[in-house]
């Protein structure tokens, strides 16, 4: 009897560790898989005033509209990049649906070159998901020599549909906001944070 109870509970320890460990496992792969997972989630729906990626097919599909709204040009540079960076306008007036372009102007004020990556939102964090880029130079890394001064385009429209959301029909003017930072590895790199 008492070799029975000890198969039994021994069956069930395996189950219970197994069934621990397939937990432990599946932590881990959510944890791995929480990164990307919450970018595409931000992509898709625009939260936090993440901006949205479409492909030249796509925005010539887009109908221009009479309405029209202002777009504020906002700009940061981390304290680890030797950068001045601004737009060349501060605000334009934009027919919604209709594409247009704004000029960021950077500055590597190093005697070295220097590689830097930005990040982006707007606000009002519920236009994101109406904020559509084209083109824009924070797809990519950004090198500048010693003392060189760039151009950096970024091609963009307001979805017409943002006018018939309720949460954003009143909205009349976008703030599209950049940071620079030094980019390590292709990774933004903010030495408060990171300690480097």
């Amino acid at each position: 009897m008492k070799q029975a109870q000890s198969g039994k509970l021994a069956a069930k320890n395996r189950r219970i560790g197994f069934t621990i460990g397939a937990i432990g496992l599946a932590m881990l792969g959510v944890g791995y898989a929480a990164v990307p997972l919450y970018e595409v989630f931000c992509r898709v729906t625009g939260y936090g005033g993440t901006t949205q990626r479409v492909g030249e097919a796509q925005a010539a599909t887009v109908k221009s509209t009479n309405q029209v709204m202002s777009v504020r040009f906002d700009s940061n540079v981390n304290a680890a990049l030797p950068w001045t960076f601004k737009p060349e306008q501060a605000v334009d007036r934009v027919t919604v649906g209709a594409r247009d372009m704004a000029i960021y102007l950077a500055t590597n004020l190093s005697d070295e070159p220097v590689v830097g990556t930005a990040t982006f939102n707007v606000t009002p964090v519920q236009a994101g998901k109406y904020f559509n880029k084209v083109q824009c130079f924070c797809f990519t890394e950004q090198v500048l020599k010693p003392g060189e001064t760039m151009r950096m385009p970024v091609l963009y429209f307001v979805d017409p549909a943002i006018l018939d959301d309720p949460d954003t029909k009143d909205i009349e003017e976008i703030t599209l906001s950049y940071t620079f930072y030094r980019s390590k590895d292709g990774i933004a790199v903010d030495p408060a944070i990171s300690g480097s």
